[in-house]
């Protein structure tokens, strides 16, 4: 069980990380790794919004290249070798289908040119000593090639297509959860469901936060050298009320992904439509299918996916691979979120993804207060290195160097994925093999520990639903290890039960079950619990 809100409110920590999406994560852990004193507060659960909303890759920004933002691919292109290193059980190489039709003249000369740079960019893409971890270069296919790939692309002026890599991680969540992990390790202090309801400031200088623990009611000061704010979608709100000007102006966008039946087999595929892309992804023997990117203008806390928003990204699926022939029917599940960008003065879709650190007191506003805004899901530990290096300045100190990029997160250190499965096996063999390595690609060097729940009581390797691998030791686990305190944090973020759909019922009943064991609860409690998840598969809004 986390520690009381007033024993943080004890200390002068060195800094106080507001947001526990992957941007707070990566600043609390690479803070904790260098002996910083570190709080970090989020309102809801750890990565709740943005950070678990979003296509599950890691990749070097291909489109890019459309802006000439070298720069920012190189970034990127770099940061996505070290997810590979850091986290081999989360994060893999993934092969992209690009295919190119006469229509778009010179289509796939361009394409071809894209890729090529793309490659050369990539150089170092090898430097891993995991051979299942590099990322191979792109190759050309012909119609028929592409074809036999992907049988119902439209034949009729299909002039062939690009086979490239990047990356995908099998679950955002956990993946910010181990960096979590990480920074707790090394001292971090983590809280959940603990909002922050004021900057405190003393003489034009932030000197900490006022927050609320939702769950207790406990209200405190916290008292910090530096505040960061890594709110996401709600940066600027944070901001409200400070003087002088804040930073570039905040825009929201709006990103939706829908999980169908399988369109693909292995490979992932990219679909240019109006305005701008999709993708058709792989995962968990389903296609995954996103994302839109459209301006969010309302309130971040009342944002939802509607009925308009899964109607149009079907239909443009259906533009551009007909033989889909997809429906509301094949929707299995839905989720969305906000991607908050710098505003450049364009749309959102050609908005720089880049990331942008602000020292409020060089822009007149207050001492004491850094705001890390943009950025994506893939560059989230460099930009977290960026802040810390501000801080070293805002502090006046020499900090130890950054190691992020070569500590492996807690789940990191097994070496090559396939070999450290096969080794489980035969160290395990009374277990079901499809079982160990579904612990593997989910805790990594991690999964000893889930074994000790079926050593102690074997009925918690039963599955929790038909179908469906999550067992009732993924739910004690993320009780006692991974800081759940809300049924939902553990269907929809600890584990992969309510990502594909809703798993039904009984499953949720049996998980509350166990919860409840741990935690305390009561049978109306438990059922409240039940009925709070069941919300989150309510139809669309219309």
């Amino acid at each position: 069980m986390r520690p009381a809100l007033a024993q943080a409110a004890c200390h002068l920590h060195d800094l106080i990380v507001v947001g526990g999406g992957v941007t707070g994560a990566c600043i609390a852990r690479d803070a904790a790794l260098r002996g910083l004193s570190v709080v970090l507060l989020e309102k809801h659960d750890f990565s709740h919004a943005t950070s678990a909303a979003s296509s599950k890759l890691i990749h070097g920004g291909l489109r890019y290249l459309k802006n000439l933002e070298v720069g920012l691919i190189r970034e990127s292109l770099r940061e996505r070798r070290t997810w590979l290193r850091v986290a081999p059980h989360l994060v893999y190489p993934l092969p992209v289908l690009l295919p190119s039709f006469r229509a778009d003249k010179d289509g796939l000369l361009k394409l071809r040119a894209g890729l090529t740079v793309y490659d050369l960019l990539a150089f170092d893409r090898g430097w891993l000593a995991d051979r299942d971890q590099r990322v191979p270069g792109h190759r050309t296919l012909t119609p028929a090639a592409a074809l036999a790939l992907q049988p119902d692309l439209p034949s009729e002026g299909l002039a062939g297509a690009l086979l490239y890599y990047d990356c995908q991680m099998f679950s955002p969540e956990r993946l910010a959860l181990e960096c979590l992990l990480s920074a707790a390790a090394a001292g971090a202090r983590l809280y959940n469901y603990c909002r922050v309801d004021e900057l405190l400031r003393v003489d034009g200088r932030v000197v900490g936060v006022r927050a609320r623990d939702l769950q207790s009611g406990e209200e405190a000061e916290l008292r910090a050298r530096l505040v960061i704010n890594a709110a996401g979608p709600w940066a600027d709100l944070l901001l409200a009320g400070l003087d002088g000007p804040s930073a570039h102006k905040l825009i929201r966008s709006k990103g939706i992904h829908v999980i169908t039946r399988p369109l693909t087999s292995g490979h992932a595929m990219a679909i240019a439509g109006r305005g701008g892309h999709f993708f058709v992804l792989p995962w968990r023997g389903r296609s995954l299918i996103g994302t839109t990117d459209e301006p969010y203008h309302g309130a971040p806390d009342d944002f939802r996916v509607t009925e308009g928003d899964i109607r149009g990204l079907l239909a443009a699926v259906n533009a551009q691979l007909p033989a889909a022939r997809l429906s509301r029917e094949d929707v299995q599940h839905f989720y969305g979120g906000l991607r908050p960008l710098v505003d450049d003065g364009g749309s959102t879709y050609n908005a720089s993804r880049r990331s942008e650190v602000t020292d409020h007191a060089a822009l007149g506003g207050p001492e004491g207060l850094i705001s890390a805004t943009g950025g994506k899901w893939t560059t989230s530990r460099h930009l977290a290195e960026q802040v810390l290096a501000l801080v070293g300045e805002k502090l006046g100190r020499t900090l130890a160097p950054c190691i992020t990029d070569v500590t492996p997160l807690p789940g990191g250190a097994i070496g090559n994925f396939r070999a450290f499965v096969a080794a489980t096996r035969r160290r395990h063999p009374r277990h079901d093999p499809a079982l160990l390595e579904h612990l593997a690609r989910n805790y990594g060097a991690r999964l000893p520990e889930l074994l000790v729940y079926l050593e102690a009581d074997p009925l918690l390797g039963r599955p929790l639903a038909d179908g469906l691998p999550e067992i009732g030791a993924q739910v004690v686990h993320a009780v006692r290890a991974e800081r759940a305190v809300q049924l939902e944090d553990v269907v929809l973020r600890r584990s992969g039960l309510g990502t594909l759909g809703h798993p039904g019922e009984t499953a949720l009943i049996g998980a509350a079950r166990l919860m409840g064991r741990e935690l305390g609860w009561d049978r109306a409690e438990r059922m409240r619990q039940v009925e709070r998840v069941l919300d989150h598969y309510v139809t669309a809004a219309a």
